[in-house]
């Protein structure tokens, strides 16, 4: 199975990087910050005093996400191969902090966040990142071993770490997010049919072990089959969403003339917002939404796909499955497609951690796009193998 090929380089005077793809991200952000409040105007109002309590927050996420993402856009991807092994420590440190007394913070029923006084982290959104980093600096190093299940088992051993780790939380979403990428990933480094399907097997099975292990899991299960079984309990989100994208219509309703945001819909301004969306802007506003989506995915892999070595490829390829599995998800969620799991949109909803982290990737995503598909090697302390300049070529 080929995992690549290289592009023809081209001259680096004229390589500019992918600047459509920050206008995109720019202009998802600032859209963001507007649905935000409209969905959250009413809360902020009533439970904080302050209607523009939400957008105020998103608005520091997004000045500091910006900063980050010009930050990484001009420093050079390669340079992020020797952090392999720190960002995986890093994420696990987080994820553990979260169970440490005083420190990880507890809302709901989950423990998700670390916070040190007004300020918190949700370290699953910096695991997901450090996997896909680990993932491709390891793949890119030792691509010759991909074609077994032992050379694989390094990148499968950290992302089952990051997956335990997260679900004990609970976070079954974020789980969800983190082993699709992990497989995502191993087919991408162009093992063969049989080594991928000894991975896919148990991962499948792992899935319905999941929801049998928490009752809390099958609640929702059943809830997701009949959400009118228990229309104020498990199944009260759920219809609450589908009425909001019913009332929605083709058309919509107007912006900021919503009626399931006056806290008739939990998290209107975070992991619903998309039925806040569905409602003010109907059905051919979601697919304009959409397709911006799309548009950022198809960039992505684009410069994947136009990356000459190993390690960009997989980086971007990597980066831009997150962003793509997380808002394929959100959407099945809100839809009433799959089982209801808490997961952000990125880049539109509410939540600093989600936001500064995605952007900054889009930074990492501009900065190998302006490497102009030219195969530059690694350092050689890095020990990354130099790639053969041509044409084309298989890894």
């Amino acid at each position: 199975m080929k995992a690549f090929k290289i592009s023809a380089p081209r001259k680096r005077g004229a390589v500019r990087g992918d600047i459509p793809l920050l206008v995109c991200v720019c202009l998802m952000v600032c859209f963001g910050c507007l649905m935000i409040y409209s969905a959250s105007s009413y809360v902020g109002k009533v439970q904080y005093g302050d209607s523009l309590y939400f957008v105020k927050k998103q608005l520091i996420g997004a000045v500091a996400g910006g900063a980050v993402m010009a930050f990484f856009c001009f420093f050079p991807y390669r340079k992020l191969y020797k952090f392999r092994y720190a960002a995986v420590v890093i994420a696990a440190v987080l994820l553990v902090l979260v169970f440490v007394p005083g420190v990880g913070v507890t809302n709901y029923g989950a423990t998700r966040w670390i916070g040190f006084g007004s300020f918190t982290i949700q370290p699953s959104e910096v695991a997901k990142y450090a996997f896909a980093l680990f993932a491709a600096a390891y793949f890119a190093k030792n691509y010759r071993k991909v074609k077994t299940v032992r050379g694989v088992l390094p990148v499968l051993a950290v992302g089952a770490l990051f997956c335990v780790l997260v679900i004990l939380e609970p976070n079954m979403s974020i789980t969800m997010c983190i082993g699709i990428l992990m497989l995502a990933l191993v087919f991408l480094s162009g093992t063969n049919l049989k080594t991928f399907a000894v991975v896919l097997v148990p991962c499948a099975l792992a899935v319905p072990a999941l929801i049998i292990a928490e009752p809390y899991r099958l609640e929702r299960l059943s809830a997701f089959l009949d959400p009118w079984s228990s229309p104020l309990d498990e199944g009260y989100q759920l219809i609450q969403s589908l009425y909001a994208l019913g009332n929605g219509g083709l058309f919509g309703v107007g912006l900021f003339n919503s009626t399931q945001k006056y806290r008739f819909l939990p998290f209107a301004e975070s992991d619903f917002i998309l039925s806040v969306m569905g409602e003010e802007l109907g059905f051919l506003g979601l697919c304009v939404f959409f397709a911006a989506c799309a548009f950022i995915v198809w960039r992505g892999f684009r410069i994947a796909r136009r990356c000459s070595e190993p390690f960009g490829y997989l980086l971007a390829a990597g980066f831009t499955l997150v962003y793509g599995i997380q808002v394929v998800i959100n959407a099945l969620v809100v839809s009433g497609t799959i089982p209801p799991t808490g997961l952000p949109l990125p880049l539109i909803s509410s939540g600093n951690t989600s936001l500064i982290i995605t952007m900054a990737s889009m930074g990492v995503l501009f900065n190998i796009s302006r490497s102009g598909g030219e195969a530059l090697p690694l350092a050689k302390e890095d020990g990354m193998p130099a790639v053969n300049n041509k044409n084309s070529a298989a890894v």
